[in-house]
C-alpha cells in the first residue's frame, strides 16, 4: 500500500517537470469541451497507455523499444493533423476526410456533433505514446523493480497509478483552462483564436518530440526540482535494513525466523541435480543470494567458498542463488563462465524469475540466510563483512545437529583483485548507476531518455560527480557509446574503482584507455588495466580499472572507449 501511495504521489509532482510541457498542448486541445466526454476519457487512455508502454519497456527489451517508436511516429501523425485542423478550419474539411470513417472526430464538424469520448480515447493513446515524464527517484524505483521482477500485475498496477496521479494533476489542470477558455469566449469573442492557438501549440508540441527535445533539452533544464522531495519520501517509507541478526548470549538458542522456502523456482541448477527444502531435511544450509558483477558478492565469496570446502563434509551444504541485477546476468553462458572464474563448486541456482528471491522476501545482494536441520531458518546477515560472526553460526546449527569434530578456526581465504576485501575507507564513493532509472551525481544536468546525445563534461567535477563526452545513449540500465573516442568521468574517493562494462552485441571486444588526474596510472592501475591505462572489454562483467598503491585519496578518473557500443552500468568503489 506504501508503494501505490509513493508511486500516486510522484505521478503527482511530474505536472511540476518541464517534461510535461510537450503535451500539455494535447490535453488542452478539447478544454472547451465537456470534460466527462473529453478530457476524462482522454487521461484515463494516457495513463493506461503510458503504463502498458513503460512495462514493455522495462522487461520486454529491444523490441519492444522499437515497437513503441514506430507507435510514437504514429502517434506523432496523427496529433500533427490534429494542430492542422485547430489551425487552419478551412482546409479541415478536406483533411478530415479520411479520418471520419476511422471515427475521429478532430474538425470543427465534430462541434455539430455528439462529442465521441471514443475519439477523445484515441487521442489520449497517441499522448501516452509520446509522453516521456522525468525518471526521478520514484519512477526510478519502479522501473528498476519492473526491470528485476519481470512483467506481473503488481508492476503494471504500480506504472498505472503512478500514470493515474500525473493524470489527476493534468485533470484539475484541463477543468481550470476549460473555464478559462469558456470565459475568454463569452466575454471576448476569441474562440476561433483559441482554437488557433491551441493549434499552433499541438504543431510545437509535435516538433518538439519529433526533434527530440522533451528527452533531451528539456530533462536538462530545472523548473522545479522535485527530485528531493521524492528521495525524502522514499527515505521515510524505507526502514534500514538490519544487516545482521543480534549475536544471542551463550546459551540462548536462536530464533526461529521462518521456515525455508520452496527451490523449485529456479529456472536452471549448475554443479548439481535440481534440490528441494524437504530433501535438505537433516543439513545444515547456508543460501548465498548473490549476482555475478556486484562488487559486495564478489569480496564475500571467497568465504562462501572456504566455508562450502571447510564443513562440506561435516554436514554443511552450500547453494548460491544467483539473482541478476542487470539484464546480461540472465544469460546461463554468462553465470557458467562466472561460476568457473570465482572457482565455484557448491550447487548454484539461476533465479532469473525471483522466486526464490521472493520466497525468502530479500531485498539485498549478497545475502546469507542460515537454515538448520529442521529446514528452519535461524539466522541471516545482509552485505560484506560479519564472517566470524557468520561462521560461529555455521558451527553452532552443525553442533545443535549433531555433527562432532568440527574443524577448527576461521577461514582466512586471502583472496586478491576485485576479491579482496575492501579499504574499510567510510568515505569512500558510494554505488553509481549510470542508466536513467537509478542514475546520481551525474554533472551535466538531467540525462536525456533513449535517445543519442552529445554530452560534454564540464571542466570541473565536485567530488563523487560524474560525467559524460561524446554521443551516447543512456537507457534505464546503461549507457551506450554511438560513436568512438566516447568517455566518461568520475571524481571518486576510494582505494579501488570498478566499471560493470560489456560489449554491444555486434562488437567481440572494445579497447579502451584510462587516465588517473590526467596521466596513465602507473602503479595505481586494476588488474584489468596495465600500468599505461589500457585494456580491452571481452565480456559482460565487473571490471577493475584502479587499485591505488598509497591510500584511497581522492582522484579524476576517466575512461576513453576507443571503440563504439560499449555498455555502461554500474561505479563500485572499494
Amino acid at each position: 500500500m506504501l508503494l501505490l501511495i509513493l508511486a500516486f504521489f510522484g505521478g503527482i509532482v511530474t505536472i511540476l517537470s518541464p517534461c510535461i510541457l510537450p503535451v500539455l498542448p494535447f490535453v488542452f486541445a478539447r478544454a472547451d469541451r465537456p470534460f466527462a466526454r473529453n478530457g476524462l476519457p482522454m487521461l484515463i487512455a494516457m495513463a493506461v497507455t503510458f503504463a502498458l508502454v513503460a512495462t514493455l519497456a522495462a522487461v520486454g527489451g529491444g523490441w519492444a523499444v522499437h515497437a513503441n517508436q514506430y507507435g510514437r511516429y504514429i502517434a506523432l501523425a496523427v496529433l500533427a493533423v490534429l494542430g492542422l485542423t485547430l489551425l487552419l478550419p478551412h482546409v479541415a474539411d478536406w483533411i478530415s476526410r479520411p479520418f471520419v470513417k476511422l471515427g475521429n472526430r478532430l474538425t470543427e464538424k465534430a462541434d455539430a456533433r455528439q462529442d465521441s469520448p471514443w475519439s477523445a480515447a484515441g487521442l489520449g493513446v497517441a499522448t501516452g505514446l509520446l509522453w516521456a515524464p522525468c525518471a526521478g527517484p520514484i519512477l526510478g524505483l519502479l522501473l528498476t523493480g519492473a526491470a528485476l521482477q519481470g512483467a506481473s500485475v503488481e508492476t503494471t498496477l504500480l506504472l498505472l497509478t503512478y500514470a493515474a496521479g500525473a493524470a489527476l494533476s493534468l485533470a484539475l489542470a484541463l477543468l481550470v483552462g476549460g473555464r478559462v477558455f469558456a470565459l475568454m469566449k463569452r466575454s471576448l469573442g476569441a474562440g476561433e483564436w483559441v482554437r488557433r492557438a491551441l493549434g499552433a501549440l499541438v504543431l510545437a508540441g509535435v516538433a518538439i518530440i519529433a526533434l527530440g527535445v522533451d528527452t533531451g533539452l528539456l530533462t536538462r533544464v530545472s523548473l522545479a526540482s522535485t527530485g528531493g522531495i521524492e528521495q525524502k519520501l522514499i527515505d521515510a517509507i524505507s526502514p534500514a535494513p538490519v544487516h545482521a541478526a543480534p549475536a544471542p548470549q551463550a546459551g540462548t538458542p536462536l530464533p526461529v525466523e521462518g521456515e525455508l522456502p520452496s527451490l523449485s523456482g529456479a529456472t536452471q541448477w549448475f554443479n548439481s541435480a535440481p534440490l528441494s527444502a524437504e530433501a535438505l531435511r537433516g543439513k545444515v544450509v547456508l543460501v548465498d543470494f548473490w549476482t555475478y558483477s556486484c562488487i559486495n558478492c564478489i569480496r564475500s565469496l571467497p568465504y562462501v567458498n572456504a566455508w562450502a570446502q571447510k564443513y562440506r563434509d561435516h554436514g554443511l551444504v552450500v547453494i548460491g542463488v544467483h539473482s541478476p541485477e542487470f539484464a546480461f546476468e540472465k544469460d546461463p553462458a554468462n553465470v557458467a563462465k562466472a561460476i568457473k572464474d570465482f572457482h565455484i563448486t557448491y550447487p548454484v541456482a539461476m533465479d532469473n524469475d525471483y522466486a526464490i528471491w521472493k520466497g525468502f522476501n530479500n531485498e539485498y545482494w549478497p545475502a546469507h540466510y542460515f537454515i538448520d536441520a529442521h529446514g528452519q531458518i535461524r539466522a541471516h546477515h545482509y552485505g560484506e563483512g560479519g564472517y566470524a560472526h557468520s561462521e560461529d553460526v555455521i558451527r553452532r546449527l552443525l553442533s545443535d545437529a549433531g555433527y562432532k569434530n568440527l574443524p577448527g578456526g576461521y577461514v582466512q581465504p586471502g583472496a586478491s583483485g576485485a576479491e579482496a576485501a575492501g579499504s574499510g575507507d567510510t568515505y569512500r564513493s558510494p554505488e553509481t548507476y549510470v542508466g536513467y532509472a537509478r542514475s546520481d551525481g551525474f554533472a551535466g544536468g538531467q540525462i536525456a531518455h533513449d535517445d543519442s546525445f552529445a554530452y560534454h563534461a564540464p571542466d570541473t567535477l565536485a567530488a563523487n560527480q560524474w560525467a559524460l563526452n561524446g554521443t551516447w545513449t543512456v537507457k534505464p540500465q546503461q549507457a551506450t557509446l554511438d560513436k568512438p573516442n566516447g568517455s566518461v568521468v568520475y571524481r571518486f574517493r576510494g582505494r579501488d574503482l570498478h566499471l560493470v562494462l560489456g560489449p554491444g552485441e555486434h562488437a567481440k571486444s572494445i579497447r579502451f584507455r584510462v587516465t588517473l588526474d590526467g596521466k596513465a596510472p602507473g602503479d595505481d592501475h586494476g588488474t584489468d588495466t596495465d600500468a599505461d591505462g589500457h585494456g580491452v572489454i571481452n565480456g559482460q562483467r565487473l571490471y577493475q580499472l584502479v587499485r591505488q598503491a598509497h591510500g584511497t585519496g581522492e582522484r579524476v578518473f576517466e575512461i576513453t572507449f576507443l571503440d563504439p557500443g560499449v555498455h555502461v552500468y554500474a561505479f563500485t568503489f572499494g
